[in-house]
C-alpha cells in the first residue's frame, strides 16, 4: 500500500479528464501536476462523484477508485483535484447520529451542524507516544470475562461463521459496556445489512446510550470504495474523541472481514494478480494499517472489539489468521455450541486472551480459569467414550468431571438484554466477582446433586433453584 504523506494545503487546483471507465475504476488523465496517492478528485455533473486515487499509470494518468455508481460518466469529462484527502466530521455534535463514509447523517435527522473535519487517513502514532497498561475491560458476559478477558486499549475478536450470534454479542456488549463506561462509543458498520444497522440504532436509542455513540456505516449495497475507506472513517473519528477530548473510545467493528472483502474487491478492479484463495496481494499491509491506528495515547484510550466473519468455519482462511496477528483477546462462536442451544456460543477451548495470566487477573481468577478449562477439556476427550458406551463405563472420577463439566457448560450460558424480546427471559448482566464464584462452587461439587437445568440461562450462581 502507498505511503500516506503529508499535504500541501497551498496546493494549486488542477483539472484532468476521464481517460477511461470500467465499473468502479476510473482512469484520469492529468497534463499538468499529478494528485498524491489517497487524494479526493471530484468529477461529474456539479463534481458529485467522488474518486480517490489507487495508483499511477505512467506520467500522465492515475488510476482512482469511485466512491459512487460511474453513471453518466464519460471520456473527456473534467475532473477536478481536491487537493484534499477525504474527510470525515469530528466533534460534539456528531455524538447520536449516524453517519455515512462522507459524514453525511443517514438518520432522516437535520445535516450535521459541525465544521470541524479530519482525514480519514492518518498515521498511527509514534511508539514512543503510545501507552501501555494491562488492564482487564469487563464485560458482563460470564464466559467472556472468566476465559478471554478483554483488555482496555486493546483489540479483542468475535470468531464465527454465518449465523453463531456475532452480531447479537457485539450489541449486548455496547448496552453492558456503555452504561457504566464513560467514554464514547464508535460503531463501525462495514458491508453489513440496512436491517441490522436501523435495529442497532433503535436499541441503543431505547437504551438512552445513543447520546454518547457514533454510528458510521458503509452498507453492502454501496461501492467496495466505499466499503474499503468507512473503517478508517471511523478512526478518524475516534482518534478525535482519543486525543483531543481525552476519553476513553470503544470502537466496535462489525465486520472486519467485510472490510478485507472490500481491499480484495478493490484490488481485483485494479487489475492486481490475486494471492491466496483469491485475496489481494495487500491483505496483510492494507489491514494493518487499519489496526494499527488503534491503540491507546497519553491522553485515552482506544479498545476495539471486532466481529470476524470466518468463510466456511474455515479458520486457516487468510483473512482469518491475518486477524489475528493483531487482536490480545480472540473470542471464537462455535456452530456445534449454538447448535447444542448454548449461548453465547462460545468455544471454551479455542477462545483465547493474553490477559489470562496471573500477574494481570490475579492468582485467584487464573487458577478457576484454569480448571473450568481443563474440566471442560477431559469432558470433551471423554465424549465419544460417553456416546459409544455411555455414562455407566466411565470411571468414577470420569463420572464426577462430566458432572462438573455439564453443570459449568450451562452455567455460562446466559440470557441477554438485547435478545428479551426473542426470548422472553430477562436479560442478565453478571460481575466478575459473581462468575468466578459461581464457577468455584461447581467445581467444589456444591451443585452435584443439583439438576442440570436449573444452571441453565441465568445469571449468578445464586438464581439457582434448589
Amino acid at each position: 500500500m502507498n505511503n500516506i504523506t503529508e499535504y500541501d494545503d497551498d496546493q494549486v487546483t488542477v483539472s484532468g479528464s476521464v481517460k477511461s471507465v470500467r465499473g468502479s475504476v476510473v482512469d484520469v488523465c492529468f497534463h499538468d501536476q499529478l494528485p498524491q496517492i489517497n487524494q479526493m478528485l471530484l468529477a461529474g455533473k456539479e463534481q458529485s462523484i467522488v474518486l480517490e486515487v489507487a495508483s499511477y499509470l505512467n506520467e500522465t494518468d492515475v488510476r482512482c477508485i469511485a466512491f459512487h455508481t460511474t453513471e453518466g460518466l464519460a471520456r473527456g469529462v473534467t475532473v477536478i483535484n481536491s487537493g484534499s484527502f477525504l474527510t470525515v466530521p469530528v466533534g460534539e455534535s456528531v455524538l447520536g447520529r449516524m453517519i455515512n463514509v462522507f459524514g453525511h447523517a443517514i438518520d432522516g435527522k437535520p445535516p450535521l451542524s459541525t465544521t470541524e473535519t479530519r482525514p480519514v487517513h492518518q498515521l498511527p502514532p509514534k511508539l514512543g507516544q503510545r501507552s501501555v497498561s494491562s488492564e482487564v475491560f469487563e464485560t458482563g458476559i460470564k464466559i467472556i470475562d472468566l476465559l478471554s478477558p478483554l483488555e482496555r486499549g486493546g483489540k479483542a475478536g468475535l470468531f464465527g461463521g454465518a449465523g453463531v450470534g456475532k452480531t447479537v454479542v457485539i450489541t449486548e456488549l455496547i448496552h453492558n459496556m456503555v452504561g457504566h463506561y464513560q467514554g464514547v462509543s464508535v460503531f463501525c458498520g462495514i458491508g453489513e445489512r440496512c436491517r441490522e444497522a436501523e435495529e442497532l440504532y433503535r436499541t441503543m436509542d431505547e437504551a438512552d446510550v445513543l447520546k454518547d455513540s457514533v454510528l458510521i456505516f458503509g452498507q453492502m449495497n454501496e461501492p467496495p470504495g466505499v466499503r474499503f475507506r468507512v473503517g478508517h472513517a471511523a478512526l478518524s473519528v475516534a482518534e478525535y474523541f482519543r486525543d483531543e477530548t481525552r476519553r476513553d473510545v470503544l470502537l466496535l467493528i462489525d465486520n472486519i472481514f467485510r472490510f478485507i472483502q472490500a481491499g480484495a474487491e478493490v484490488s481485483g478492479l485494479m487489475g492486481r494478480i490475486p494471492s491466496r484463495v483469491g485475496y489481494q496481494p495487500t491483505l496483510a499491509t492494507e489491514l494493518a494499517e487499519l489496526e494499527e491506528r488503534i491503540c491507546n495515547s497519553a491522553g485515552g484510550s482506544m479498545t476495539s472489539i471486532q466481529a470476524v466473519y470466518v468463510p466456511a468455519d474455515d479458520f486457516t482462511d487468510p483473512a482469518a489468521t491475518h486477524v489475528f496477528g493483531h487482536l490480545s483477546a480472540s473470542v471464537v462462536l462455535s456452530r456445534k455450541r449454538a447448535s447444542q442451544g448454548f449461548y453465547p456460543a462460545v468455544d471454551p477451548l479455542a477462545s483465547r486472551s493474553k490477559m489470562l495470566n496471573a500477574a494481570i487477573v490475579g492468582e485467584r481468577h487464573y487458577s478457576i480459569a484454569t480448571e473450568v478449562r481443563r474440566v471442560l477439556a477431559e469432558y470433551d476427550e471423554l465424549q465419544d467414550i460417553i456416546a459409544m458406551l455411555g455414562l455407566e463405563e466411565l470411571s468414577e472420577n470420569d463420572r464426577a468431571t462430566v458432572n462438573r463439566a455439564r453443570r459449568i457448560e450451562r452455567f455460562l450460558t446466559q440470557p441477554f438484554v438485547t435478545t428479551e424480546h426473542f426470548t422472553g427471559s430477562k436479560g442478565q448482566l453478571v460481575s466478575l466477582k459473581d462468575t468466578l464464584e459461581g464457577c468455584e462452587r461447581i467445581l467444589n461439587d456444591e451443585f452435584a446433586q443439583t439438576p442440570e437445568q436449573a444452571l441453565y440461562m441465568i445469571g449468578a450462581i445464586d438464581m439457582v433453584d434448589r
